[in-house]
């Protein structure tokens, strides 16, 4: 990244800490398959098992409990249509999720879920949420902090519900992680799903934490090298960076969040003295995400205008990059279409700085000024 680039889209992609390197790069020279049974085999098996431990530490559970994927899309994947897969087998035929998840879940509505509405704040409505819970559902995923809005969401209520009645729970952890305490054991989850690039690990891996006494459906075929759960030769190298790259986020995380409230509430402070409105604080909230509705623009317009000077930002989801449309996130918090094509997201990470926000502070009011008179509906 050059020195004169502004990075403000971690919560897309963080760029790799130096001991997520040093790991991968320790790794790579491993030969062997983790699953052969042989000197070399062992030698990456043991590898393996040791960044599962150490991964294992870093989200509260037990080694057993994790199941290494290709990223939390896959994850996300696996707990909802393998966990519904099991479940129906057991005679349960509904899925709820909540309608702010990442794509990964929310495409569970293609194949039957219903969904759980949210407040114009961003978090799941319990009331409403718990009113849907019963007997027939076999799996319920709200996440634990929104990708798009960083709002926290309350869990705990609708875990109960979903346990009450013998559903399984998922979240979806993948942006919590690193950001907000997070405990798989005294979260009381059934199915958590977290991702390594969130948090300056390497693209392509990831992991589902799955409680012992849960085995959802495998979604692919295959050798079932992941407790039967997931196929696939052991990804040593990126296992062991991920887990590096966790340990170091979690041992950090009381400094980090603070050194990051800091640095988004300078954030937010800019925004709205540029006619933003803030959908990020309405609520509980981690503090790497800024999320913003700029009235009067169009949100690609601004996005242009900031990469063109340097400062790199997001409409939103990165898994939709490329078609972009209006946020799904925001449409389901009741804001307008044109509201929520108005919205941009600026997030931190471990490698954002006051000079980023002051960087930001120097072209965006301009770049907003410019959006809007390029808005013809302005």
């Amino acid at each position: 990244m050059s020195a004169a680039n502004t990075y403000l889209d971690h919560a897309a992609t963080s760029p790799m800490r130096q001991v997520a390197i040093e790991a991968l790069n320790r790794h790579l020279s491993i030969v062997g398959n983790p699953s052969a049974l042989h000197v070399a085999g062992q030698r990456a098996r043991r590898a393996l098992e040791e960044a599962r431990e150490q991964l294992a530490a870093a989200v509260g559970a037990h080694p057993t409990e994790v199941v290494f994927t290709s990223g939390g899309s896959e994850a996300d994947s696996i707990a909802v249509v393998g966990g519904m897969r099991a479940q129906e087998a057991a005679g349960r035929s509904r899925c709820l999720v909540s309608a702010i998840e990442h794509p990964a879940v929310l495409g569970m509505t293609e194949r039957g879920a219903e969904t759980l509405p949210v407040t114009h704040d961003g978090a799941v409505d319990v009331e409403r949420a718990v009113a849907l819970v019963d007997g027939d559902v076999g799996v319920v995923s709200v996440m634990a902090v929104n990708n798009e809005t960083g709002i926290v969401q309350p869990l705990e209520p609708i875990r109960r519900a979903a346990r009450a009645v013998g559903a399984w729970f998922h979240t979806d952890a993948v942006q919590a992680l690193g950001h907000v305490p997070l405990s798989f054991r005294d979260g009381g989850f059934d199915l958590m799903s977290v991702s390594a690039h969130k948090v300056g690990g390497p693209v392509g891996v990831g992991a589902l934490a799955v409680r012992r006494s849960v085995r959802p459906g495998a979604i692919g075929l295959g050798g079932g090298q992941e407790r039967e759960v997931r196929s696939g030769t052991g990804m040593v190298a990126l296992a062991a960076s991920f887990a590096a790259a966790a340990e170091q986020a979690v041992a950090e995380l009381e400094a980090e969040t603070l050194r990051l409230r800091g640095l988004q509430q300078r954030v937010v402070d800019l925004v709205s003295g540029c006619g933003g409105a803030v959908n990020t604080i309405r609520a509980e909230h981690a503090p790497h995400i800024v999320n913003v509705t700029f009235p009067g623009l169009r949100a690609d317009d601004l996005l242009f205008l900031l990469d063109q000077r340097g400062v790199y930002a997001s409409v939103g989801s990165a898994c939709r990059a490329g078609v972009h449309q209006p946020s799904e996130v925001l449409l389901a918090m009741g804001r307008s279409a044109d509201e929520a094509a108005a919205t941009l997201r600026f997030s931190l990470g471990h490698t954002s700085t006051g000079a980023d926000v002051d960087r930001l502070a120097e072209v965006l009011p301009g770049s907003v000024a410019r959006a809007r008179a390029a808005n013809p509906s302005a």
